[in-house]
């Protein structure tokens, strides 16, 4: 379990694990410090192994930089205050 946030660097070498291994036909680690968006990109490449289109790739890489910008994180936030505004 992660007891902190990880700094950035720990964040990209978990991410370039992350995808060695599912790029190797193995599964993603729970306690790597990805985000949901980043963490089911790379699952998408791991359930089409071992034919990887390079477009799952890209994705996967588009999902991690989402989650290093900041992106990920707003849309998340945005999802439940429209979900509390739809309720309210």
């Amino acid at each position: 379990m992660l007891l902190d946030h990880p700094t950035e660097d720990e964040l990209r070498h978990s991410f370039d694990e992350a995808l060695d291994a599912v790029r190797g036909g193995e599964g993603v680690a729970t306690d790597t410090g990805l985000d949901v968006p980043t963490v089911a990109a790379l699952w998408e490449i791991a359930e089409a192994y071992p034919s990887i289109p390079e477009q799952l790739v890209a994705a996967a890489r588009a999902a991690f930089a989402g989650q290093l910008d900041g992106s990920n994180a707003a849309a998340r936030q945005a999802a439940i205050e429209r979900a509390f505004e739809q309720d309210g």
